[in-house]
């Protein structure tokens, strides 16, 4: 019998493993903590459209408001100190959070945040899942903070999909995992109250997932940043179009006086 384009091919059988080491997946979540990606990240996101797609049949009717109550044990682990070394981290400096459910749902929804498009890969591909993983592990005042959000909105997600659909959110349809993610996809003055709640939970989740992404070496080469490129020889300076351009930037702001001489070549 041919599959319905819709299903997922065994998607209740899939079960996400990384392939990265500990002290690759720290290294990435460090330099997701220091970048600066996930504050723009974060306040790109937040106006983003919401597909309004009938979803069909399978689409079953949106559930009343409910969150679950977590409740976390503290993470104790001292964590790196004011100087880590982050060329060569330790192995394992405090114990990983996600269950193996848990890492596959976040594979599975990661997935649908930024599927393989071409020669670019998915979030999955690029272990994204295990830096979530890392993130939410760490005992530090911001990444905690993230913990409870983003292991609620798990739990919110698996409990949604099961009062509409008795599944687990990661065995739905494709059509199935759409519904639930259309209704909570953005905060917006349209969303419905019931979804409110998960939507600004999952909107932190999606920053995450992007800002992971695009700290990859594959995510930084698919938005053309080149970062630290040393320059052969001596520094040639702007070029003629850069020192126009600030001319007439600080031209308009009344501070002329301040731009910078040019030097006859």
């Amino acid at each position: 019998m041919a599959k319905d384009q819709n299903n997922t091919a065994d998607q209740h059988q899939m079960q996400y493993k990384s392939g990265m080491t500990r002290r690759d997946s720290l290294k990435l979540m460090m330099a997701l903590a220091a970048s600066t990606l996930l504050p723009a990240v974060l306040a790109g996101c937040d106006s983003a459209p919401v597909s309004t797609t009938d979803a069909g049949a399978d689409a079953a009717k949106a559930t009343t408001e409910h969150w679950p109550e977590l409740k976390l044990s503290p993470i104790t682990a001292t964590g790196y100190g004011k100087d880590p070394n982050l060329i060569l981290p330790p192995e394992s400096p405090w114990p990983l959070t996600l269950t193996q459910a848990q890492l596959t749902l976040v594979a599975v929804l990661s997935d649908i945040l930024i599927p393989r498009e071409g020669s670019v890969p998915s979030a999955s591909e690029v272990h994204v899942p295990a830096v979530v993983d890392e993130w939410v592990s760490a005992p530090y005042e911001r990444q905690q903070q993230d913990r409870l959000t983003i292991l609620s909105a798990l739990t919110w997600i698996d409990d949604e999909a099961q009062m509409r659909f008795s599944k687990t959110f990661v065995a739905l349809t494709k059509t199935q995992q759409k519904a639930i993610m259309d209704d909570i996809a953005f905060d917006t003055a349209e969303t419905p109250v019931q979804f409110k709640r998960i939507a600004t939970a999952f909107g932190r989740f999606r920053s995450l997932v992007l800002a992971a992404f695009f700290c990859t070496p594959e995510g930084t080469k698919d938005i053309g940043y080149v970062g630290n490129v040393p320059i052969g020889g001596d520094y040639p300076g702007p070029t003629q179009e850069a020192y126009a351009h600030l001319d007439k930037i600080l031209a308009d702001l009344g501070l002329t006086e301040y731009a910078y001489p040019i030097e006859a070549g």
